[in-house]
């Protein structure tokens, strides 16, 4: 049974919430959760709505949910899971505009991580449901693995406000932590009602460090790589081939 919902912007410290929320003993489900168990699910939602129903069978065995695409819908999740709480995390929004667009040039240089996402059946669907995702939460047309898009500051910085401004006007407040990761372990735990663990506060995500950890170690990730080796393996056979074939022709 749902028991946290992290309805704060990416970038604003979800990573860490994450490592925080496990070693506390929750089950979370994260960005990559998100799309490997429920994508079709979540496909569903970002393009022709869900239902209260939707989110009780998909989240029934999960404690909390962290990043996107839930904290856009952390008012409709929080109508299926009326116990659970909800820790809406900030950032200053200029720093936060800042680690949101480093994210982004991250990819851009990563080109193996577009690669991926073409040469790979997974890695197409991981694209897809971005592509839905970006549509609706920050409204991008992504039509390529190879477009990423650079968040223009203005616009972005007003939907951040906005999304901490109706968070914070309709959230139940009895229900509601409003939370810097900064505050670390005892504003956290407090309202949690959980011991403070013997270990320090995480800080995952530095300078957009993710993406590097989840290639090397997260299984979708190797999935992806893994697909991707077969994919590069038969576009190799069949070239080898044909100019095998033409040499022959020629000679």
């Amino acid at each position: 049974m749902m028991k946290v919902i992290v309805a704060g912007y990416p970038k604003t410290g979800t990573k860490s919430m994450v490592l925080a929320l496990t070693i506390l003993g929750y089950k979370v489900y994260d960005f990559v959760e998100h799309f490997h168990y429920h994508r079709e699910d979540w496909n569903k939602i970002l393009t022709s709505g869900g239902t209260t129903e939707d989110f009780k069978r998909m989240y029934e065995n999960v404690d909390a949910v962290t990043d996107g695409p839930p904290y856009y819908f952390w008012e409709e999740i929080s109508k299926a899971f009326p116990d659970a709480k909800i820790i809406l995390t900030i950032r200053n929004e200029d720093s936060w505009y800042k680690s949101f667009s480093d994210q982004f040039d991250m990819f851009r240089k990563k080109f193996i991580y577009q690669i991926m996402q073409v040469l790979s059946p997974t890695g197409w669907k991981y694209f897809r449901f971005c592509q839905n995702y970006a549509r609706l939460l920050f409204g991008w047309e992504m039509t390529s693995p190879f477009c990423i898009y650079k968040p223009n500051k203005m616009t972005a910085q007003k939907q951040f406000r906005q999304h901490q401004a109706y968070c914070l006007q309709n959230a139940p407040k009895d229900r509601l932590l409003v939370y810097d990761v900064k505050q670390g372990w005892e504003t956290l735990c407090k309202f949690l009602g959980k011991e403070i663990p013997n270990v320090r506060f995480p800080h995952k995500n530095v300078r957009g460090s993710i993406l590097d950890e989840k290639m090397a170690s997260d299984p979708m990730a190797l999935q992806i790589q893994f697909e991707m080796k077969i994919s590069l393996s038969i576009l190799l056979t069949i070239i080898v081939g044909l100019v095998a074939a033409l040499i022959v022709r020629l000679a």
